[in-house]
Parts: structure tokens; sequence; C-alpha cells
């Protein structure tokens, strides 16, 4: 049940920095920039990507954790 938690609020953020970034894509203006350029947010949505971003990061962080915590316990087991 612990894992089924954490893996729901891993979701749950993912899903709520989804529906934020969509304020990116409501209001995009072609004259501030590239489309998904960093130039072309303002500072809310400069914060919601960069969020986004890090979280991605320890989602990957986490997975390195994961994985190599499931590897020493089988490699040890021979």
């Amino acid at each position: 049940i612990f894992w089924l938690l954490i893996i729901g609020i891993d979701v749950a953020v993912y899903m709520v920095l989804g529906i934020l970034q969509k304020d990116y894509d409501d209001n995009y203006d072609d004259s501030q920039g590239e489309y998904w350029s960093l130039a072309s947010m303002n500072k809310r949505q400069l914060i919601y990507y960069l969020a986004f971003q890090l979280w991605n990061f320890l989602n990957f962080i986490g997975l390195i954790y994961v994985g190599r915590t499931i590897y020493r316990r089988f490699s040890t087991c021979k």
C-alpha cells in the first residue's frame, strides 16, 4: 500500500503541474518569442516549467535509487 500511495502522489503532482502549464498554452503570444522558449514565458509560467523539470529530475533520481536497490538485492541472492 505504501508504494501505491507514493505512485499516486507522484501522478497527482504530475497532473497538477500539467494543468498549471496549460496557462502557457492558453496565453501564448507569438510576438514574445518561439513556442516553449523561456523568453516567451512570464514569471509564473517559468516557475511552473522549472517545477516540472525539477520534478522530472527527482523522479529520475528516484528511479535510479529504486533500480540500484533492486539490483543489489537480486545480485546478492546468487
